[in-house]
């Protein structure tokens, strides 16, 4: 199958919103509509109906009845179960399929079975369950596509938002998060991609279909009760049918796109969660720290013969080539102080902590204070600077200038939610002042438990022209860390939560048909009853909630 058009999230987002109000409507009216049936179900209303019409035959009106009303459900989500016939024919069958048949052959058994009927014992239709199937696979795809229209909101509010991808074997063979300035391509063809729940049902759901099939078949006609045969398939149908198909991804899909909307993130589909397991790293460079606006200028001061424009301009040129997160701070310095940049060459980056370029004759050395000590600069007695860029020109000190770093406090949660969930941070910060020893002892981050790779490796792996992979995990609208480290972390448990769910509604399905095959054929009218089904699937319903209601509860 190939994959969906990639269309730009503003336009996506218009197709979400098409019809949106109306097909909740709807879910709502075929939920109201489960609610009688299922007090039918668990009531006798023969009695009922007798007095209210004597003429009429009590129980062939209740079968019709309900026929009646599960039909009124049936056209109200007719579109979803149209779509759910027609997607095998494509290739693409899932438990929406079995969903269709069910309340297909449920109707049918309703409308044949007071002539069909045989024997003294009066069963009941399972029209409550089939509605109430159905009334569960419409909440369900409502979920999904609110979820599905808050992501597209949230990635169409920036024009060049960060994307976040997973890079297979990037640092230490592991896989490893990457941030870079890009677009939205991709994030319209992968949100549109089948989740991980229906990938699953794709495969399992074909063979639950011929399984009814063969099981019904060897119940009626191979016990000689052909006229059960629709009874035995409606029931298999519907056991083997999970309440939770749909609700197990669109629920967490929801809630967790309502949270990483409000930091200005959004997931780009199952195909950017899929694939990770074990521990995984996640790269983080200057502005991750510390975004524009977290570090200010505190103070300039110039030693010697050299004149602040040249030294302004000097080292503004060389923290712009070095790709610092300090290039903004200097290019307004460089603005202010009515100089330019200027042209440099053999640029050199050092494991002191400092960079080096050649102007002309000059060399000029840009770094810290150990940096500079490294390099036999003289520093003047009694510094005691804690933040600062000093600059040498020629082994000669030329300006210091004095930084105020403000960390955000969404730093400390969000390495700590990405060391909880095995995810190592990975510095690779070009700013000199930012290294383990630092983090840890001034602004109290957990730095014995991040990976601070060589600078030249720490240089290449931040270096926003390298290859990374076509698969998109998040768009990110805003800066810092926080919105990074949720997207990722929200991704991992996400997968977690849709596979668990699915499993065990694989697993409740398999039982079910077993259960329904095995009453099927020994004909227990009176214990294969709709209430006792209804309990069983509600029963097998109640995981997903649970499990799908904590995926942003981190």
């Amino acid at each position: 199958v190939p994959p969906p058009p990639d269309l730009p999230p503003a336009e996506l987002l218009k197709r979400y919103n098409k019809g949106f109000s109306f097909f909740r409507v709807r879910t709502l009216v075929v939920f109201l509509l489960s609610l009688p049936l299922i007090y039918c179900t668990f009531q006798d209303i023969t009695p009922l109906l007798r007095e209210c019409l004597p003429q009429a035959e009590p129980y062939m009106l209740q079968c019709y009845l309900m026929a009646g009303v599960q039909a009124m459900a049936m056209l109200l989500g007719g579109d979803l179960l149209l779509q759910a016939l027609i997607r095998p024919f494509r290739g693409q069958t899932g438990m929406d399929a079995l969903c269709a048949l069910s309340n297909l052959f449920v109707l049918i058994d309703a409308l044949t079975l007071p002539s069909l009927q045989t024997g003294t014992f009066r069963r009941s239709p399972f029209c409550a369950v089939a509605t109430l199937s159905l009334s569960l696979l419409m909440w369900g795809d409502l979920q999904k596509r609110r979820g599905q229209r808050v992501s597209c909101r949230t990635a169409a509010s920036a024009s060049e938002p960060y994307r976040v991808t997973r890079d297979e074997g990037k640092w230490n063979n592991r896989d490893t998060y990457a941030k870079w300035l890009g677009d939205a391509s991709g994030f319209g063809s992968q949100l549109q991609e089948p989740d991980g729940a229906q990938r699953i049902y794709q495969f399992i759901s074909p063979l639950l279909i011929l399984a009814c099939l063969l099981f019904s078949l060897i119940s009626s006609v191979g016990r000689e009760r052909g006229e059960d045969f629709l009874w035995c398939m409606a029931a298999t149908l519907t056991a083997a049918y999970p309440l939770s198909a749909a609700v197990c991804f669109g629920l967490p899909w929801r809630r967790l796109s309502l949270r990483l909307s409000k930091l200005g993130a959004a997931l780009a589909g199952w195909p950017g969660v899929t694939g990770v397991t074990g521990h995984s790293n996640l790269l983080l460079t200057d502005i991750d720290l510390f975004p524009v606006g977290a570090v200010a200028l505190n103070g300039i001061k110039i030693f010697g013969d050299f004149s602040v424009e040249r030294t302004v301009s000097l080292t503004a040129t060389v923290i712009r080539d070095s790709g610092s997160g300090l290039t903004k701070i200097f290019h307004d310095l460089l603005r202010s102080q009515g100089t330019v940049y200027r042209k440099g060459e053999m640029f050199s980056a050092y494991e002191g902590g400092g960079v080096s370029e050649v102007f002309g004759q000059d060399l000029v050395q840009v770094g810290s204070a150990s940096f500079m000590i490294l390099m036999d600069v003289a520093l003047p007695p009694g510094l005691k600077v804690k933040n600062a860029v000093f600059c040498a020109i020629n082994g000669e000190l030329a300006g210091i200038f004095a930084l105020k770093y403000q960390l955000p406090g969404s730093v400390p949660p969000a390495l700590d939610i990405l060391i909880h969930n095995k995810i190592t941070p990975v510095l690779c910060t070009r700013d000199f002042n930012l290294i383990p020893s630092v983090l840890r002892q001034r602004f109290k981050l957990p730095a014995e438990k991040m990976e601070f790779p060589p600078v030249e490796r720490r240089r290449e792996m931040s270096d926003p022209d390298q290859d990374h992979s076509p698969t998109l995990t998040a768009v990110l609208c805003r800066e810092g860390l926080g919105p990074y480290a949720e997207a990722v972390v929200g991704s991992r448990r996400l997968r977690r939560a849709v596979r668990l769910s699915a499993l065990l509604g694989c697993l409740g399905s398999i039982i079910g048909l077993l259960l329904a095959f095995y009453l099927t054929f020994v004909g227990a009218y009176a214990s294969l009853t709709p209430a006792n089904l209804l309990i069983f699937l509600i029963m097998w319903f109640i995981p997903a909630p649970i499990i799908g209601g904590n995926v942003d509860r981190y």
